[in-house]
């Protein structure tokens, strides 16, 4: 099970990683560009991520109690909501987190950290 606490300290140690209040709620982004890759909801038990549009019905079908959308908000962006207590482990919390931050990393620092590009199928 994964808490707010964990998403914060994942999500920080990712380069260049900020996190700003927003709408009341933490928001992880990178700093000078702005852009958001994971927010924590109110209550701490959800976090938003990005995720493209194509890909999160397969998600929420595979795994509803994990993965599911806010109805009226994320219908129009590239967004999925994560329950934090059904995640399996750190491991899981950072593949998310990371996969999110690097939507929004611009290339350039993709490139300068080749560690956390995601494995070549081979």
């Amino acid at each position: 099970m994964a808490t707010a606490d964990d998403v914060r300290r994942v999500a920080l140690s990712l380069p260049r990683t900020i996190e700003k209040l927003a709408w009341g709620m933490p928001t992880f982004r990178l700093d000078g560009g702005g852009k958001i890759f994971a927010s924590l909801a109110d209550d701490d038990q959800v976090m938003g991520v990005k995720c493209p549009k194509e890909e999160r019905a397969e998600l929420i079908e595979a795994e509803p109690a994990k993965f599911f959308l806010r109805e009226g908000h994320d219908d129009n962006y590239a967004w999925i909501r994560v329950r934090l207590a059904v995640l399996e482990d750190e491991s899981e919390l950072r593949a998310i987190l990371l996969d999110s931050w690097r939507q929004v990393a611009p290339r350039k620092l993709l490139d300068a950290h080749p560690e956390l590009q995601p494995p070549v199928p081979g």
